[in-house]
């Protein structure tokens, strides 16, 4: 019997700026996952960076552009974890 694949809901960051190093991103509920152009991938959630900065994190996210620069210069060591 075959195991279940496991999708991410990983969604391509439009990156309107041109210069990004998100790549994409997976919204939750009480979290952000980010994946980079290197293919490292973070988790922050509210506990870890802050409700606040999660739903900034979120907003840019969806705006396509300043999520990169945000991370860097508010959350960039308050992470959750590294996926991968």
């Amino acid at each position: 019997m075959k195991t279940p694949t496991r999708f991410k809901l990983f969604k391509r960051y439009q990156n309107l700026s041109k210069d990004s190093k998100v790549a994409a991103y997976e919204l939750k509920k009480d979290c952000i996952t980010i994946r980079f152009t290197d293919h490292t991938v973070y988790r922050y959630t509210n506990q870890s960076a802050d409700p606040d900065n999660i739903r900034k994190m979120k907003s840019l996210a969806l705006a396509g552009k300043g999520l990169g620069t945000f991370i860097d210069a508010h959350v960039k060591e308050r992470y959750l974890r590294k996926v991968r």
